[in-house]
Order: structure tokens, then sequence, then C-alpha cells
């Protein structure tokens, strides 16, 4: 069954990280809201939602996706690239216990789950301020004898990779060229986002629908024309805390270890 997990909006989201955009005041009802459709989002496309209580104390604790990485073999619990986010480790080892067995990536090395994009047996990792070389060789040690391929892709324009690029199925990734070395993903067809919209390079594809923020209107059209089937969220509260669609759930299929 495909499952999904999901974390309640910390009380304390409004001081979130950030690191490219600007803070911006956050309407936390509003936000509740958003991450709810969200969910119910996941609901509908057949995923089965583990929704945890909130972190009250870490902000960025919503972004479930960084503390871990779930392959069908294993969860890697992750070593994030700031010292708050490691608080955020525990508890999703906790929830994850009862479907993987867990390794974990270790200090002086850096490793968020927003910088891994699998597609398949290849994983691309993002070096970025929050992922590092180190971190990287570690994941690539841990997912060997599994059989998958590392490859570390240089990031400059965002936070994470996936804030760059994300897999659309059917051989096709989304992107924001500019703010990552491309060239490092070879084999795939590319749907550019458009220049006025540099940040609509995340999106989340579940059983042959493509989430997308609602707010990338131009960028929608141009994925929509190349066939695919998108549902748009309006994510605007989120966003003003460098969310995107990807980064707010661990999905994996359960019984599979």
């Amino acid at each position: 069954m495909l499952t999904a997990i999901t974390r309640k909006v910390s009380s304390a989201f409004a001081d979130c990280e950030l690191s490219f955009i600007s803070r911006q005041p956050i309407d936390m009802a509003k936000a509740r809201a958003q991450h709810r459709a969200y969910e119910e989002s996941l609901e509908t496309l057949g995923a089965y939602v583990i929704s945890l209580s909130e972190e009250c104390d870490l902000p960025d604790s919503m972004f479930v996706e960084d503390p871990a990485i779930v392959l069908d073999e294993i969860a890697i619990l992750c070593s994030p690239g700031t010292e708050k986010r490691r608080k955020e480790v525990p508890s999703i080892a906790a929830a994850l216990e009862k479907f993987r067995r867990q390794a974990h990536v270790k200090l002086p090395g850096m490793l968020e789950g927003g910088d891994v994009l699998r597609i398949g047996k290849k994983l691309f990792v993002g070096l970025t301020k929050r992922s590092n070389a180190e971190g990287i060789r570690q994941l690539a040690v841990i997912v060997e004898k599994f059989g998958y391929d590392v490859t570390a892709v240089p990031v400059t324009g965002c936070l994470h990779l996936k804030s760059a690029v994300t897999f659309l199925g059917r051989g096709t990734l989304l992107a924001n060229r500019d703010w990552f070395d491309w060239k490092r993903l070879d084999g795939f067809s590319w749907i550019d986002v458009d220049q006025s919209e540099p940040h609509a390079g995340n999106a989340l594809e579940i059983a042959g629908t493509v989430l997308f923020p609602a707010s990338f209107t131009k960028t929608r059209a141009a994925i929509e024309s190349k066939g695919f089937k998108v549902h748009s969220l309006d994510i605007s509260e989120l966003q003003k805390a460098e969310s995107g669609l990807t980064c707010s759930s661990l999905l994996f299929e359960a019984g599979l270890s």
C-alpha cells in the first residue's frame, strides 16, 4: 500500500529557516488548511496518510522529507545540515521503524532528503549547503549493496536539488536548469519552468497525476501540453517557508523491505 508520512504544521512555523527567499508574515490558520488539503489530495490519489502530531518547538518539522530517505529495501536516517533540524530525526525514525530497517548518515556527513531525487535505481543527490560530499559518500556506501547508483549534482540557485528538478514520470524531468548542473542527469526529456516562475521546478507525481502549486500557471500549461494530468494545490502560505510539494511527505510502499 502506498503510504505517506506527514506532520502537522508546527506552531513555530513562522520562525522557519530561510535561505533563498525573504521572510514574510505567515497566516497560520491558512497554512494549516493548505497542509490539510495537501494530505487530502494524497488520500484521494490512493495514499494511506499517517499524520504525525506537530513538533511545537521545531519550525521546519512539517518538512518530513528531509530527515529520512525511504527506499524499497531500507530507510536512511539523515544528518540534516543545520543543528536544529537534526532534532527532527528521532521522531521520524520512530514512525518508520515498523516499515523499514534503518541506517544512518552521521556527522561530519550532512544529508537532507530534499536533495535526493530517486528515479528507479538512480539517486541524484544535490551537493548543497545542506548536503555535503561526505554525506553523499556515506549514502552511496549504504545503498550500494541494494544496487543503487549515486550521482552528486552541484546546486547553486536554491536550497535543495528538488527545489530545482523533479521527476514527472515517462522519462521526463521538470526543472529550472539554471540552478543546478543538469548535465549530470543524462537520458531524460525536459520540461523547463517558465522564466517568470523560477521556483516552479518542484512537483509531486502520484498514480499518474502531477500535484503542482497553483501559483505557477505558465509552467502548469507547459506540463499539460506534454500530456500530463495536473492537479493544482494552493500552497501560498507554505511557500513562504521555502516549501515545495515533495518536502511535506515521505512516500513509500508499505510491506517492502
